[in-house]
């Protein structure tokens, strides 16, 4: 699963625009980015009268719109998704996830801090790797200016990026990402593709997905 940060700060604070920043400077170094918005209040992606929108209407659980160049999936939950369960619906092709918001979600953090709206930063120490601020602050975090994508690019390609190699086999259960040891990696891996190579018309692909799910036992009758 490709790491997540998450950038996070008071309303009105600009972390979109740092994020922006962030994403352009981390694309101009050839990087592959996927970002994530977090919205408590609700969004609205389709415009009524839409066909897409009528099939939602219709009462499709999940509606896709492609065209060549674009994917949208738009999915009916029953509740607010995990940042693993986001990661699982992108894939592994990026080399970073930044989401804005998820201030209250487990995942490194980036906060977003301007003097104007003084008071307590949001993050706690422990999952706070960085702050962007216009002022220095008396706390043992690193820091630098709000208009410094680059070193805040740098500071993310050093810890999180740069990976000797990605994982062999990423395992989910119930849309949690598991942690996996490198032997079981290898064996998840192995195993897989050595059954792949028996099956006639399956030539060497470079990646594999799988979903499980499990078959209950019948019930027993009295």
């Amino acid at each position: 699963m490709p790491p997540i940060v998450s950038v996070v700060g008071k309303s009105n604070v600009g972390k979109t625009t740092l994020l922006e920043k962030l994403v352009a400077e981390l694309k101009r170094r050839g990087r592959r980015v996927a970002t994530v918005k977090h919205d408590v209040h609700g969004f609205e992606l389709d415009q009524p009268g839409k066909d897409s929108w009528r099939h939602a209407q219709a009462g499709a659980d999940a509606v896709v719109i492609s065209s060549p160049d674009r994917l949208a999936l738009i999915k009916k939950t029953d509740h607010d998704s995990t940042l693993d369960e986001i990661a699982r619906h992108l894939g592994e092709d990026y080399d970073i996830i930044i989401t804005e918001g998820y201030k209250s979600r487990a995942a490194p953090k980036i906060e977003v801090h301007r003097k104007e709206f003084g008071g307590d930063l949001l993050s706690t120490s422990d999952e706070l790797i960085a702050v962007a601020t216009d002022e220095p602050l008396d706390i043992p975090v690193w820091q630098c200016s709000l208009d410094d994508a680059g070193k805040l690019a740098d500071l993310l390609e050093q810890t999180f990026m740069n990976r000797p190699e990605p994982a062999l086999a990423t395992l989910y259960a119930d849309g949690v990402a598991l942690p996996a040891s490198a032997f079981v990696q290898q064996f998840v891996s192995h195993t897989v593709f050595g059954m792949l190579s028996a099956l006639r018309g399956v030539n060497r692909p470079k990646s594999v997905e799988i979903f499980l799910r499990r078959q209950e036992a019948p019930a027993e009758k009295d």
